[in-house]
């Protein structure tokens, strides 16, 4: 273990061996790491633990600096556990480098069956055993995360003390299909809303939509950028400065009569997987129980004509807007993106796999005695509201915070007054 400080704070390293099937403890093994923070003026106190669950699927938890965002409220009560979620971070990888170890596209995906919530919930508890000696601690779930907190209460709610759910409720029952159904409808108002607040973007985006169309244009990395991949770029709409970055990346697209290089360098930074690649090979498996997805946000898509992005390219700018996509993947995605190509086969095995264990056991949350709060943001363009409602009333003694004052990323924005509130639910305060 290595400890170190940080103003306000003293970080202690740990690394974990668990199963990488936790149904052969006795096979392969893979690497956890977890990140220990704890408030300097109480570094030696005997605090209880917190676990933080991250977003995704596929990213690490967020690398502290000091005291900030909801960590600084956490760090008033408690000891905190910041998880990189198997795969990801400083855990075990699971990248294109390291799946080509593999012998055939159907072991790597085997090899990616065991990176889902029910299996990052077996690594939270050995290593929940490990730190606090059998004693339950509290759990943070921030969007993914809390998908990763209801596998939690459904599958071992013996070590969990209290639970803080901040958009990332989801529906237990709904599939994939039913998901990106309702996700399109909400992406498509909050294209409305960025250009109503934006109405310029509307000729600058089909500007830079006609010159894909008719040019073969190559991001940083030497990935094709087309017109679907540009339009990938509402996937950022959701957060809360989103619309505003989306603007000011369409603000001076051009240099001269081609795509200027900050404009390249500035898209690429937002469509490449490079640093999660699971993100994007797990994120309809997530959703996934007892049938195979698909691709099912590329099918869902053409029952939404709006997203079609030929009468822009048929029209003179401005004259039809052109509606990005949000939290999709589609297989050209895969096809395109150095990170992911080597992998395209394994997303393929992992799209028609029709036999994924449940996530959720609704008779156990129907029993639950854990005290849940949720934060439930109603303009989440991520996680439904109406399903995150049906899965609250189904979830025993879960209160709910329904909120429009933050977007998904509430809890990294609000200066730690989500998780305030959320304590304080849990606690009988509000």
């Amino acid at each position: 273990m290595l400890t170190y400080r940080q103003p306000g704070t003293v970080l202690t390293d740990h690394l974990f061996a668990v199963p990488l099937d936790h149904g052969r403890p006795d096979g392969e093994q893979i690497d956890v790491f977890a990140r220990e923070v704890v408030a300097a003026d109480r570094a030696e106190a005997d605090l209880p633990w917190l676990l933080f669950l991250q977003g995704g699927p596929g990213f690490g938890a967020q690398r502290p600096q000091g005291r900030e965002s909801w960590l600084d409220r956490a760090l008033d009560d408690y000891r905190v556990l910041l998880l990189d979620q198997r795969g990801t971070g400083r855990s075990t990888p699971a990248t294109r480098q390291t799946l080509a170890g593999l012998r055939s596209a159907k072991a790597q995906a085997h090899y990616l069956t065991h990176f889902r919530a029910d299996s990052i919930v077996l690594d939270a508890e050995l290593i929940r055993r490990e730190l606090t000696g059998g004693a339950p601690w509290s759990v943070l779930g921030q969007s993914f995360g809390g998908f990763c907190t209801v596998t939690y209460l459904s599958f071992a709610p013996y070590g969990i003390r209290e639970a803080f759910i901040a958009g990332g409720l989801p529906g237990l029952s709904v599939t994939a299909d039913d998901v990106y159904r309702q996700t399109y409808r909400t992406v498509a108002g909050k294209n409305a809303v960025h250009y109503e607040r934006y109405p310029g973007d509307v000729v600058q985006a089909a500007l830079v939509a006609q010159y894909l169309a008719g040019h073969d244009v190559r991001l940083p990395d030497g990935a094709p950028l087309s017109v679907q991949a540009f339009q990938a770029l509402g996937n950022i709409l959701g957060m809360s400065t989103g619309s505003h970055a989306l603007h000011y990346l369409l603000e001076d697209p051009f240099a001269g009569d081609e795509l200027s290089d900050a404009f390249l360098y500035g898209v690429h930074a937002r469509v490449s997987f490079a640093a999660a690649p699971m993100y994007a090979l797990l994120h309809e498996p997530c959703y996934a129980q007892g049938s195979a997805t698909r691709w099912s946000a590329q099918r869902i898509r053409a029952e939404f004509a709006e997203f079609d992005s030929d009468p822009v390219l048929d029209a003179d700018p401005g004259t039809t807007p052109l509606l990005f996509t949000g939290e999709m993947i589609y297989p050209s995605m895969i096809d395109a993106d150095p990170a992911l190509r080597p992998l395209r086969e394994a997303a393929d095995l992992l799209a028609e796999r029709d036999d994924w264990p449940p996530l959720y056991d609704p008779s156990r949350l129907a029993a639950n005695e854990v005290p849940v709060a949720a934060a439930v943001y109603y303009d989440d363009m991520y996680v439904d509201r109406e399903f995150s409602m049906r899965t609250a009333s189904a979830i025993g003694g879960l209160r709910t915070w329904v909120t429009s004052e933050y977007e998904h990323d509430g809890l990294r924005v609000g200066s730690g007054a989500v998780l305030g509130r959320l304590i304080d639910m849990c606690r009988g305060r509000a």
